[in-house]
This record gives structure tokens, C-alpha cells and sequence, in this order.
């Protein structure tokens, strides 16, 4: 059985050793984000607890028996495809950095076979099925009376201070909204609109900083893989969801952990990933019949709507940050699988 990835203690030391230098490798050298280090990390800790069980020591002693033994591994255990191919990438990273040390005499991932992953189309949402989610108002909790929100301090306000006047609910009169609610509802909305506005990625989301918005030329500046910086455009309902965040509800969410975050999240630090996706999932299972999709399908889907409204492949390519234009080109798939699927159903002779 395998350790988990971060068990790193449980494998030989020279195995260990040549774990953790790739891994200050990958983040020092490569740039590589912290959820991308810990992805490489877990999957070469596999094929390193796997060899130390066939006899390997150090780096020096694993060759391309060992690493064809794990891969057939891991197809015996049911892994995908897609899964396989991502270890297999891992472990030639691996091996030619090793080789790069001086640790191997040649590499031996570069005689590694895999079978290459499917390519799925990614899922993307109609532009009204998008409109309905972004039409969802913010989510509005039980409801106290407002004899009860009287006298609530915000976090930080002195002794005998009140909260800022809660906002009234329409159809609501009887009862006030919390202040923290709703700065949580108007984040959640700041989220969704910068998501499918940009197409930016979940992690990038959360990076953003108070300042990287500029409101008057209407983009966003994103700090994307391997610290590449790019300047991404906005439309108008996307800035004025920040604005009112700022204006309205950050302030109320803010305490000494919030730094420069643009997005917080309810105990003031800065918005994680897990909470990002699921506001995504909340606010589409809130539309009603919408396809569920979490934040990497809203950039799908915003990358999708750029080009059948007539944007150019290169464009869409620097808006979404990818490296290659063969990584943009599948959003050119996706649009004429739409295309035939329209023509299918409308057309008497399809």
C-alpha cells in the first residue's frame, strides 16, 4: 500500500532527498503553482514508494523496468486514462531532472510509452443558460426580526457601537437581511461575473489583490501560471459587481488576516479554491435547469461565447493564458459540436 503524499518520511533517504529537490525544484525553477507542486509531489512519491518496494535505494537505481512495473500498476488498479498519462508526464519530470543532477547515467522517461489521454470537449453553458445564472440574486438567509439585529457591533467596532444598517429584503418588510450575508452574497456575485467575464482560472481568482481591477479601462491584471502576468478585459456588469463589493461588502468581512485579497471569505482571510467552487455550484443549481459546472466550466464557457461571437483564436488565447495556441484551439471544437447540434435539431432534411 502507498504511503500518502506527504508520508515522505516512510521511503529510503535517498529516495527522500531526491523527492524534496524536485520539489524545490518545480516551485524555484519552473514557477510551478503550489496546487501543481503538490500534483507532481503525489504522483512521484507513488512511483518512489513503488520502487524502493522493487529495491531501489536512490534515483540512480530506478530504470525503465521500474517505471513501465508502476505504470502497469496503476491500469491493474482501474486508473483512468487521463490519470495514467498525468503520471507518466510526472515521472519524466522526474527522471530528467535527475538525469539534469547527474543522479542518472541516461534518463529512462524518455523510453516511456503511455497511452494518451482522451480529450474530452469541455462542457460549456448556453449564453441563456449563462444569463440565468448570473440573473440568480445573492442567496438570502433566515432573516432576523429587526428588534434583533439592533445593537450588533461589526467586527472590530468599539464597545456600544452598532452594526451598519442592515439592508431591507424586498417583499421582506418585517425582517432586515445581516450585513455579513449579505457582503457574502454581493462577493458571490463579484465571483461569478469575474469568472465568466475573464475566463480567468479559480486559482487566479483568488489571487486577485484590492487595485488589480482597473475600473476605467475595464481590466483585470492576473497573475497566471508560473507567475506569467497578463492583462485581462471586463465588461461593464463585471466591474460594477466589484464596485459594489468594495463599496458594500468587503468592509464588513474585513479583520487583520484580509491583507491586499480582493475576494474574503467569511472569517476575513483571503477566498481558498473550494470556496470559490462552491459558490459556483450554489448560484447554477439556484438557476433552476442549468447543467452543473464548477469554475473551470465557466471559463469553458466564457472562452466559447468569445469565439462565436466572432473573437480570434489568438486573442482568446492571451485572454485565457494558455501557453500553446493547440491548448485554445479545442474551444474551436467545441463551438461546431454546437453548430451541428443546432443544425441537427432545427434543420426538416439534418
Amino acid at each position: 500500500m502507498e504511503p500518502a503524499s506527504e508520508d515522505q518520511d516512510q521511503l529510503p533517504s535517498g529516495l527522500s532527498r531526491g523527492l524534496a529537490a524536485f520539489e524545490r525544484y518545480l516551485a524555484a525553477e519552473r514557477g510551478m503553482s503550489p496546487h501543481t507542486v503538490r500534483a507532481y509531489r503525489a504522483d512521484v512519491t507513488s512511483l518512489l514508494w513503488y520502487a524502493s518496494q522493487d529495491g531501489c535505494a536512490e534515483p540512480a537505481d530506478i530504470d525503465i523496468g521500474v517505471l513501465r512495473g508502476w505504470l502497469a500498476r496503476q491500469h491493474g488498479a482501474g486508473q483512468a486514462r487521463a490519470s495514467i498519462a498525468r503520471r507518466a508526464a510526472a515521472a519524466r519530470a522526474f527522471t530528467a531532472f535527475g538525469h539534469a543532477r547527474g543522479w542518472l547515467d541516461a534518463d529512462p522517461g524518455r523510453l516511456l510509452g503511455t497511452p494518451k489521454a482522451g480529450r474530452k470537449l469541455p462542457q460549456v453553458l448556453g449564453r441563456e443558460q449563462m444569463a440565468a445564472v448570473l440573473a440568480v440574486p445573492g442567496a438570502v438567509p433566515a432573516a432576523r426580526p429587526p428588534s434583533a439585529v439592533r445593537g450588533l457591533r461589526a467586527p472590530g467596532a468599539a464597545e456600544g457601537s452598532r452594526a451598519p444598517a442592515a439592508v431591507q429584503e424586498p417583499g421582506a418588510p418585517a425582517a432586515v437581511q445581516e450585513p455579513g450575508a449579505r457582503a457574502l452574497a454581493l462577493r458571490d456575485t463579484a465571483i461569478m461575473e469575474l469568472l465568466y467575464a475573464a475566463g480567468i482560472r479559480v486559482g487566479e481568482l483568488c489571487g486577485l489583490d484590492v487595485g488589480d481591477l482597473d475600473e476605467e479601462r475595464r481590466t483585470v491584471r492576473v497573475l497566471g501560471k508560473r507567475s506569467k502576468e497578463r492583462v485581462v478585459p471586463v465588461g461593464i456588469p463585471a466591474a460594477r459587481a466589484v464596485r459594489t463589493w468594495l463599496l458594500e461588502g468587503r468592509g464588513t468581512l474585513l479583520s487583520e488576516r484580509s491583507g491586499r485579497a480582493l475576494l474574503l471569505g467569511a472569517r476575513g482571510g483571503r477566498i481558498d479554491p473550494r470556496t470559490a467552487r462552491r459558490v459556483v455550484h450554489e448560484r447554477i443549481a439556484a438557476a433552476g435547469s442549468v447543467p452543473d459546472t464548477g469554475p473551470h466550466g465557466l471559463r469553458h464557457t466564457a472562452a466559447t461565447h468569445l469565439l462565436e461571437g466572432g473573437a480570434d483564436l489568438r486573442s482568446v488565447q492571451e485572454i485565457l493564458g494558455h501557453a500553446s495556441l493547440a491548448t485554445t484551439q479545442i474551444y474551436t471544437h467545441v463551438s461546431v459540436e454546437r453548430l451541428l447540434a443546432a443544425y441537427r435539431q432545427a434543420h426538416p432534411r439534418a
